[in-house]
């Protein structure tokens, strides 16, 4: 009989995949990714760098890639999913399937799009002057800790071609699904500029509020894009780990909390902040700007493939007719808190940041002004 002297257990194999590959990682609640330090990724041939949110839970990370003008991306192809934000720059991608099959599309600032699961793929800056800055959303720490073999993840040739999508879908076409509000669905690969996408009404979460689901390259990421119209802000909600929530347009700030917490942990956002609302914890969306505030919302498991009975339960609804946790009030056991419910601090807390920004209030159909 061996004794194993050093005992391998409590392993976790992504993270111990970044120190190998020498990223540089930054971790916090809030973080504004214009300005995550990078540095080379040989793997790559850019810099880049990992980013951790505090709460993302299991599943989910970051990845910021800083393209130099003229410059690309080494080609790849990996067993994990990703979704990419265009944060600054000019640049296009191309996709390769085994069949032959290519697709090449031109991104810009607030670009969305996908990489179709194991398809080969290379990102170019278009400029000769201005650097690219990309970040990208992945499954990867659930995929590494779930095989554990570096090998299988990025070196399998399996195909999955029928991820690939129709042609137009990497032509900023899409098809429009219509289920519920708060629940359509808008299906591609490429959204060329989130900023000006139509978006559906979703009264439920109040004010005005409108947002659109989005079904990426037939994949299990989830990403949704709401919007808050000026003067006004969004009820309060809590759902699972791994939603990753970065500003589009706009600017504002968030308040977090768990029930038996009396203070708020606040976050101020613009475009380029990024924070995770944690496992079951309320979080509230307030525009202080004048014009209408936009966030982008990506993480593992969405409407047409939830990965846990959570995300079903919150997307989806466990019976037919249901509206989903996030649309139903807790009072009637789902898990949004209607304005008459929340903390009298709030509405105030918001009031005063409208006077200090200059910004007409539009709630008073909602709740008093103080």
């Amino acid at each position: 009989m061996t004794v194993q002297t050093t005992p391998r257990y409590g392993i976790d194999a992504y993270l111990d995949w970044v120190q190998k590959e020498g990223l540089p990682v930054t971790e916090d609640y809030g973080i504004d990714l214009f300005t995550v330090e990078t540095a080379l990724w040989p793997r790559y041939g850019v810099k880049a760098a990992a980013v951790h949110l505090k709460g993302r839970g299991d599943f989910a990370n970051m990845f910021v890639f800083d393209l130099p003008p003229g410059g690309s991306t080494s080609p790849q192809r990996h067993l994990y999913e990703d979704v990419f934000y265009v944060l600054e720059g000019h640049g296009s991608t191309q996709v390769e399937f085994a069949d032959g099959r290519k697709h090449n599309f031109e991104w810009g600032p607030k670009s969305l799009f996908a990489i179709p699961l194991n398809a080969k793929h290379r990102h170019f800056n278009g400029s000769g002057v201005e650097r690219a800055l990309l970040v990208s959303t992945t499954d990867l720490p659930l995929v590494l800790n779930l095989f554990h073999n570096e090998k299988f993840v990025f070196d399998n040739d399996f195909d999955f071609s029928e991820r690939a999508g129709k042609n137009e879908h990497y032509t900023g076409e899409g098809d429009l699904i219509t289920v519920r509000p708060g629940n359509h669905m808008w299906e591609t690969n490429f959204v060329p500029d989130l900023a000006s996408l139509e978006l559906k009404s979703w009264s439920d979460r109040g004010a005005g509020g409108t947002n659109i689901m989005f079904v990426l390259a037939d994949g299990t990421m989830h990403a949704h894009i709401s919007e808050m119209p000026v003067g006004t802000y969004k009820k309060g909600h809590r759902h699972g780990p791994g939603f990753h929530v970065m500003c589009v347009t706009g600017h504002g700030y968030s308040l977090l909390w768990y029930d038996d917490q009396k203070d708020f942990l606040r976050i101020d956002w613009k475009h380029g902040v990024v924070f995770p609302p944690a496992d079951k914890q309320f979080h509230q969306h307030f525009n202080t700007s004048t014009a209408p505030a936009r966030y982008l919302a990506t993480g593992v498991g969405g409407q047409r493939y939830p990965l846990t009975t959570m995300q079903r339960r919150s997307l989806i609804g466990m019976k037919p007719g249901d509206k989903g946790a996030v649309s139903t009030s807790i009072k009637d056991g789902g898990d949004q808190m209607e304005y008459d419910d929340q903390d009298p601090r709030i509405h105030k807390i918001w009031f005063d940041e409208m006077k200090k920004n200059g910004v007409v209030p539009m709630m008073e159909k909602f709740l008093p002004n103080p």
